[in-house]
């Protein structure tokens, strides 16, 4: 048990870790218990992404949403649609998306390996979504985002209620100028999120 216990604790260090040592975290919008955080970083000239959320719901439920790929366009936000490549299992698949970018500038797609995975003590659940350029053909009028990298570290604080550090780190490719794209950077995740929230509420 003591070991279980450990190896619980060794997880959220390290995450904790990756999630503030890496960044300099600068709180740019805070609504309806939503809290995005936006960081530069020295790799890339976009900033990253760091959304703070406690949520009604359960691990078994956002999984099931996550796992509903197709249903993406109704809220993640600018997503024109999602379908799925190869599933592995329930917990591990690709799946290829298309978001959409207001003129002058063009549609990005993606191929994306998802991963989640539940402590089987119901500790915490983490989810890591990592794009994979190469897996598909890229398709003409669309630019393929070179890289990107989402995680999730979730945690159940009550019966009824998720806890949710999620970060984003992404170059999306073409010639998006950076300035223009920082300038808007909160109002996605805080859409998408906000519209999660609506689903995890929503009777099963």
């Amino acid at each position: 048990m003591f070991s279980m216990k450990l190896a619980g604790l060794v997880v959220l260090s390290c995450f904790a870790f990756v999630a503030s040592g890496q960044y300099n975290w600068k709180l740019s919008k805070n609504e309806g218990g939503i809290k995005v955080y936006l960081s530069e970083v020295k790799h890339s000239k976009f900033k990253n992404i760091k959304v703070e959320c406690t949520l009604e719901g359960s691990y078994d439920k956002l999984m099931a949403i996550l796992n509903d790929v197709t249903n993406q366009k109704n809220w993640v936000y600018n997503n024109i649609s999602s379908s799925i490549l190869q599933r592995i299992s329930s917990n591990e698949f690709y799946y290829y998306s298309k978001t959409y970018l207001p003129w002058p500038m063009t549609n990005r797609d993606a191929v994306i390996h998802l991963k989640m995975n539940k402590d089987s003590l119901n500790r915490f659940l983490t989810i890591s979504a990592v794009s994979v350029p190469g897996y598909a053909v890229e398709k003409k009028g669309l630019v393929r985002v070179p890289r990107s990298h989402v995680s999730w570290y979730v945690t159940m604080p009550s019966a009824k209620t998720i806890s949710i550090v999620y970060i984003f780190d992404a170059e999306p490719g073409g010639s998006l100028p950076a300035w223009v794209v920082n300038m808007f950077t909160d109002k996605g995740p805080y859409e998408s999120f906000k519209k999660l929230a609506e689903l995890l509420r929503r009777p099963a």
